[in-house]
């Protein structure tokens, strides 16, 4: 079992940390931006209304170069791997389909492109029969309607084609 484990290949752990510490760094220094352009001062009543987030963006920026020096340049870096080939077959399977599916609402609405996600979702990884899917995703998809646009009255996206617009809604 310990052979198996020594000649597992695939992405190392530091490479994995300073791609997420460079995520940080550029999210912080984004922050820190637009904190400014809004107002990170003191005004005559008071922070501004970037003064905290500036403040925030601030943090996240200096963690993540914290984290990137260490990462990158620290005595002990972290060779052990991360994820496997297999391992992140697995998560890009659920992870591509999610960003087609973020990609679809601007489209079809958040309704469609939902029913569309289940049902797919529920055949390819869930293997279940594509009756139960269409079902079960029309049906949570008939009950969101309800509750957000009739009950509610809290309009949700429709998508640029509006497919739903002979709902009147």
């Amino acid at each position: 079992m310990e052979h198996e484990e020594s000649a597992r290949t695939g992405i190392a752990t530091w490479v994995v940390e300073a791609a997420v510490a460079a995520v940080l760094l550029v999210v912080g220094i984004v922050v820190i931006f637009e904190s400014r352009r809004l107002g990170a001062g003191w005004t005559s009543d008071g922070p501004g209304s970037g003064y905290f987030p500036f403040y925030i963006g601030l943090i996240i920026t200096i963690s993540a170069l914290g984290t990137l020096y260490q990462t990158v340049l620290g005595k002990e870096r972290n060779t052990e791997v991360f994820v496997d080939r297999e391992q992140l077959g697995r998560v890009l399977s659920v992870l591509l389909p999610a960003a087609v599916y973020v990609g679809a609402i601007a489209l079809a609405g958040i309704y469609v492109a939902s029913a569309i996600y289940i049902a797919l979702f529920m055949i390819v990884l869930g293997k279940y029969s594509w009756i139960k899917s269409v079902v079960a995703a029309l049906a949570i998809n008939v009950v969101l309607f309800c509750m957000f646009e009739v009950w509610f009255k809290v309009p949700l996206y429709k998508g640029s084609l509006d497919p739903l617009a002979f709902l009147g809604y």
